[in-house]
């Protein structure tokens, strides 16, 4: 069966993902959506048509059974992934030493070990003309400081993604990294991001979630590498490839 894969697709960018890859990929026959809150899943579920199968996996990627299962659900339903949305992920706003450890090295198994995971288990049901859309970031592009170990993960998350695209070429499976902006989800929450927390956050403007899912799809299908939302972040892209990190970490912390 025809099949999309998106992980944190409970709310906010996943959300809007789900909405827009079932309206761009009519081809698509099931939606697998993952992420740990089961009652949010099935809103989404019964907005998607009727004719579409979806299955709800609340699952929290960072726990290994629940990896296996993700793992052992392919073995036995063995789908045609046509499209795989690596989403699930968040980011925490505070110096290294004052945020907890195990708060940060959980961030860095579900932003890179989770991805890299889920990603390397659905490959071998892939074929030519399916896409895998990973969700990086515009921290990729300069370490933040104050979002020290985020922007390492994103930065993993852009690295892993290239590679990979090379790896793909091949077997024609596109790799696309996606790079927004700051956008008004739950990730703001969750980062302990608040009006007042971040002069950066309260100054920059903010992407449209909804805008970015349906973007960066067109750009995943056109063969595209990286997408970045918004003149201003496309120009910071390139001043982070032109200019020393280091003149630019001062004008990128958090």
């Amino acid at each position: 069966m025809r099949t999309a894969i998106i992980t944190g697709a409970s709310a906010g960018l996943g959300k809007e993902y789900v909405l827009a890859a079932a309206r761009k990929y009519t081809e698509i026959e099931e939606f697998w959506l993952i992420a740990r809150r089961a009652d949010l899943l099935e809103e989404i579920k019964a907005m998607l048509p009727a004719c579409l199968s979806v299955k709800v996996l609340p699952m929290d990627l960072n726990d290994k059974n629940a990896f296996a299962s993700l793992k052992s659900l392919l073995e036995s339903e063995k789908p045609d992934v046509r499209l795989l949305i690596n989403n699930a992920g968040y980011g925490k706003l505070g110096y290294v030493w004052e945020l907890d450890a195990d708060v940060q090295r959980d961030m860095i198994d579900l932003n890179c070990g989770a991805l890299t995971a889920v990603t390397s288990a659905v490959i071998p049901y892939m074929s030519a003309g399916a896409g895998i859309l990973n969700v990086c970031s515009i921290a990729s592009f300069v370490p933040n400081a104050r979002m020290t170990v985020y922007s390492a993960t994103k930065a993993y998350v852009m690295s892993f993604s290239r590679s990979l695209r090379e790896e793909l070429k091949e077997k024609r499976v596109n790799v696309l990294a996606v790079c927004p902006g700051p956008m008004s989800t739950d990730f703001l929450s969750r980062a302990h991001i608040s009006k007042g927390a971040s002069k950066t956050f309260d100054t920059l403007p903010y992407c449209n979630p909804k805008e970015v899912a349906v973007k960066s799809l067109n750009a995943l299908s056109k063969g595209k590498a990286v997408y970045t939302n918004r003149f201003l972040y496309k120009l910071y892209r390139v001043l982070g490839k032109l200019v020393p990190k280091a003149i630019m970490m001062k004008f990128s912390k958090c």
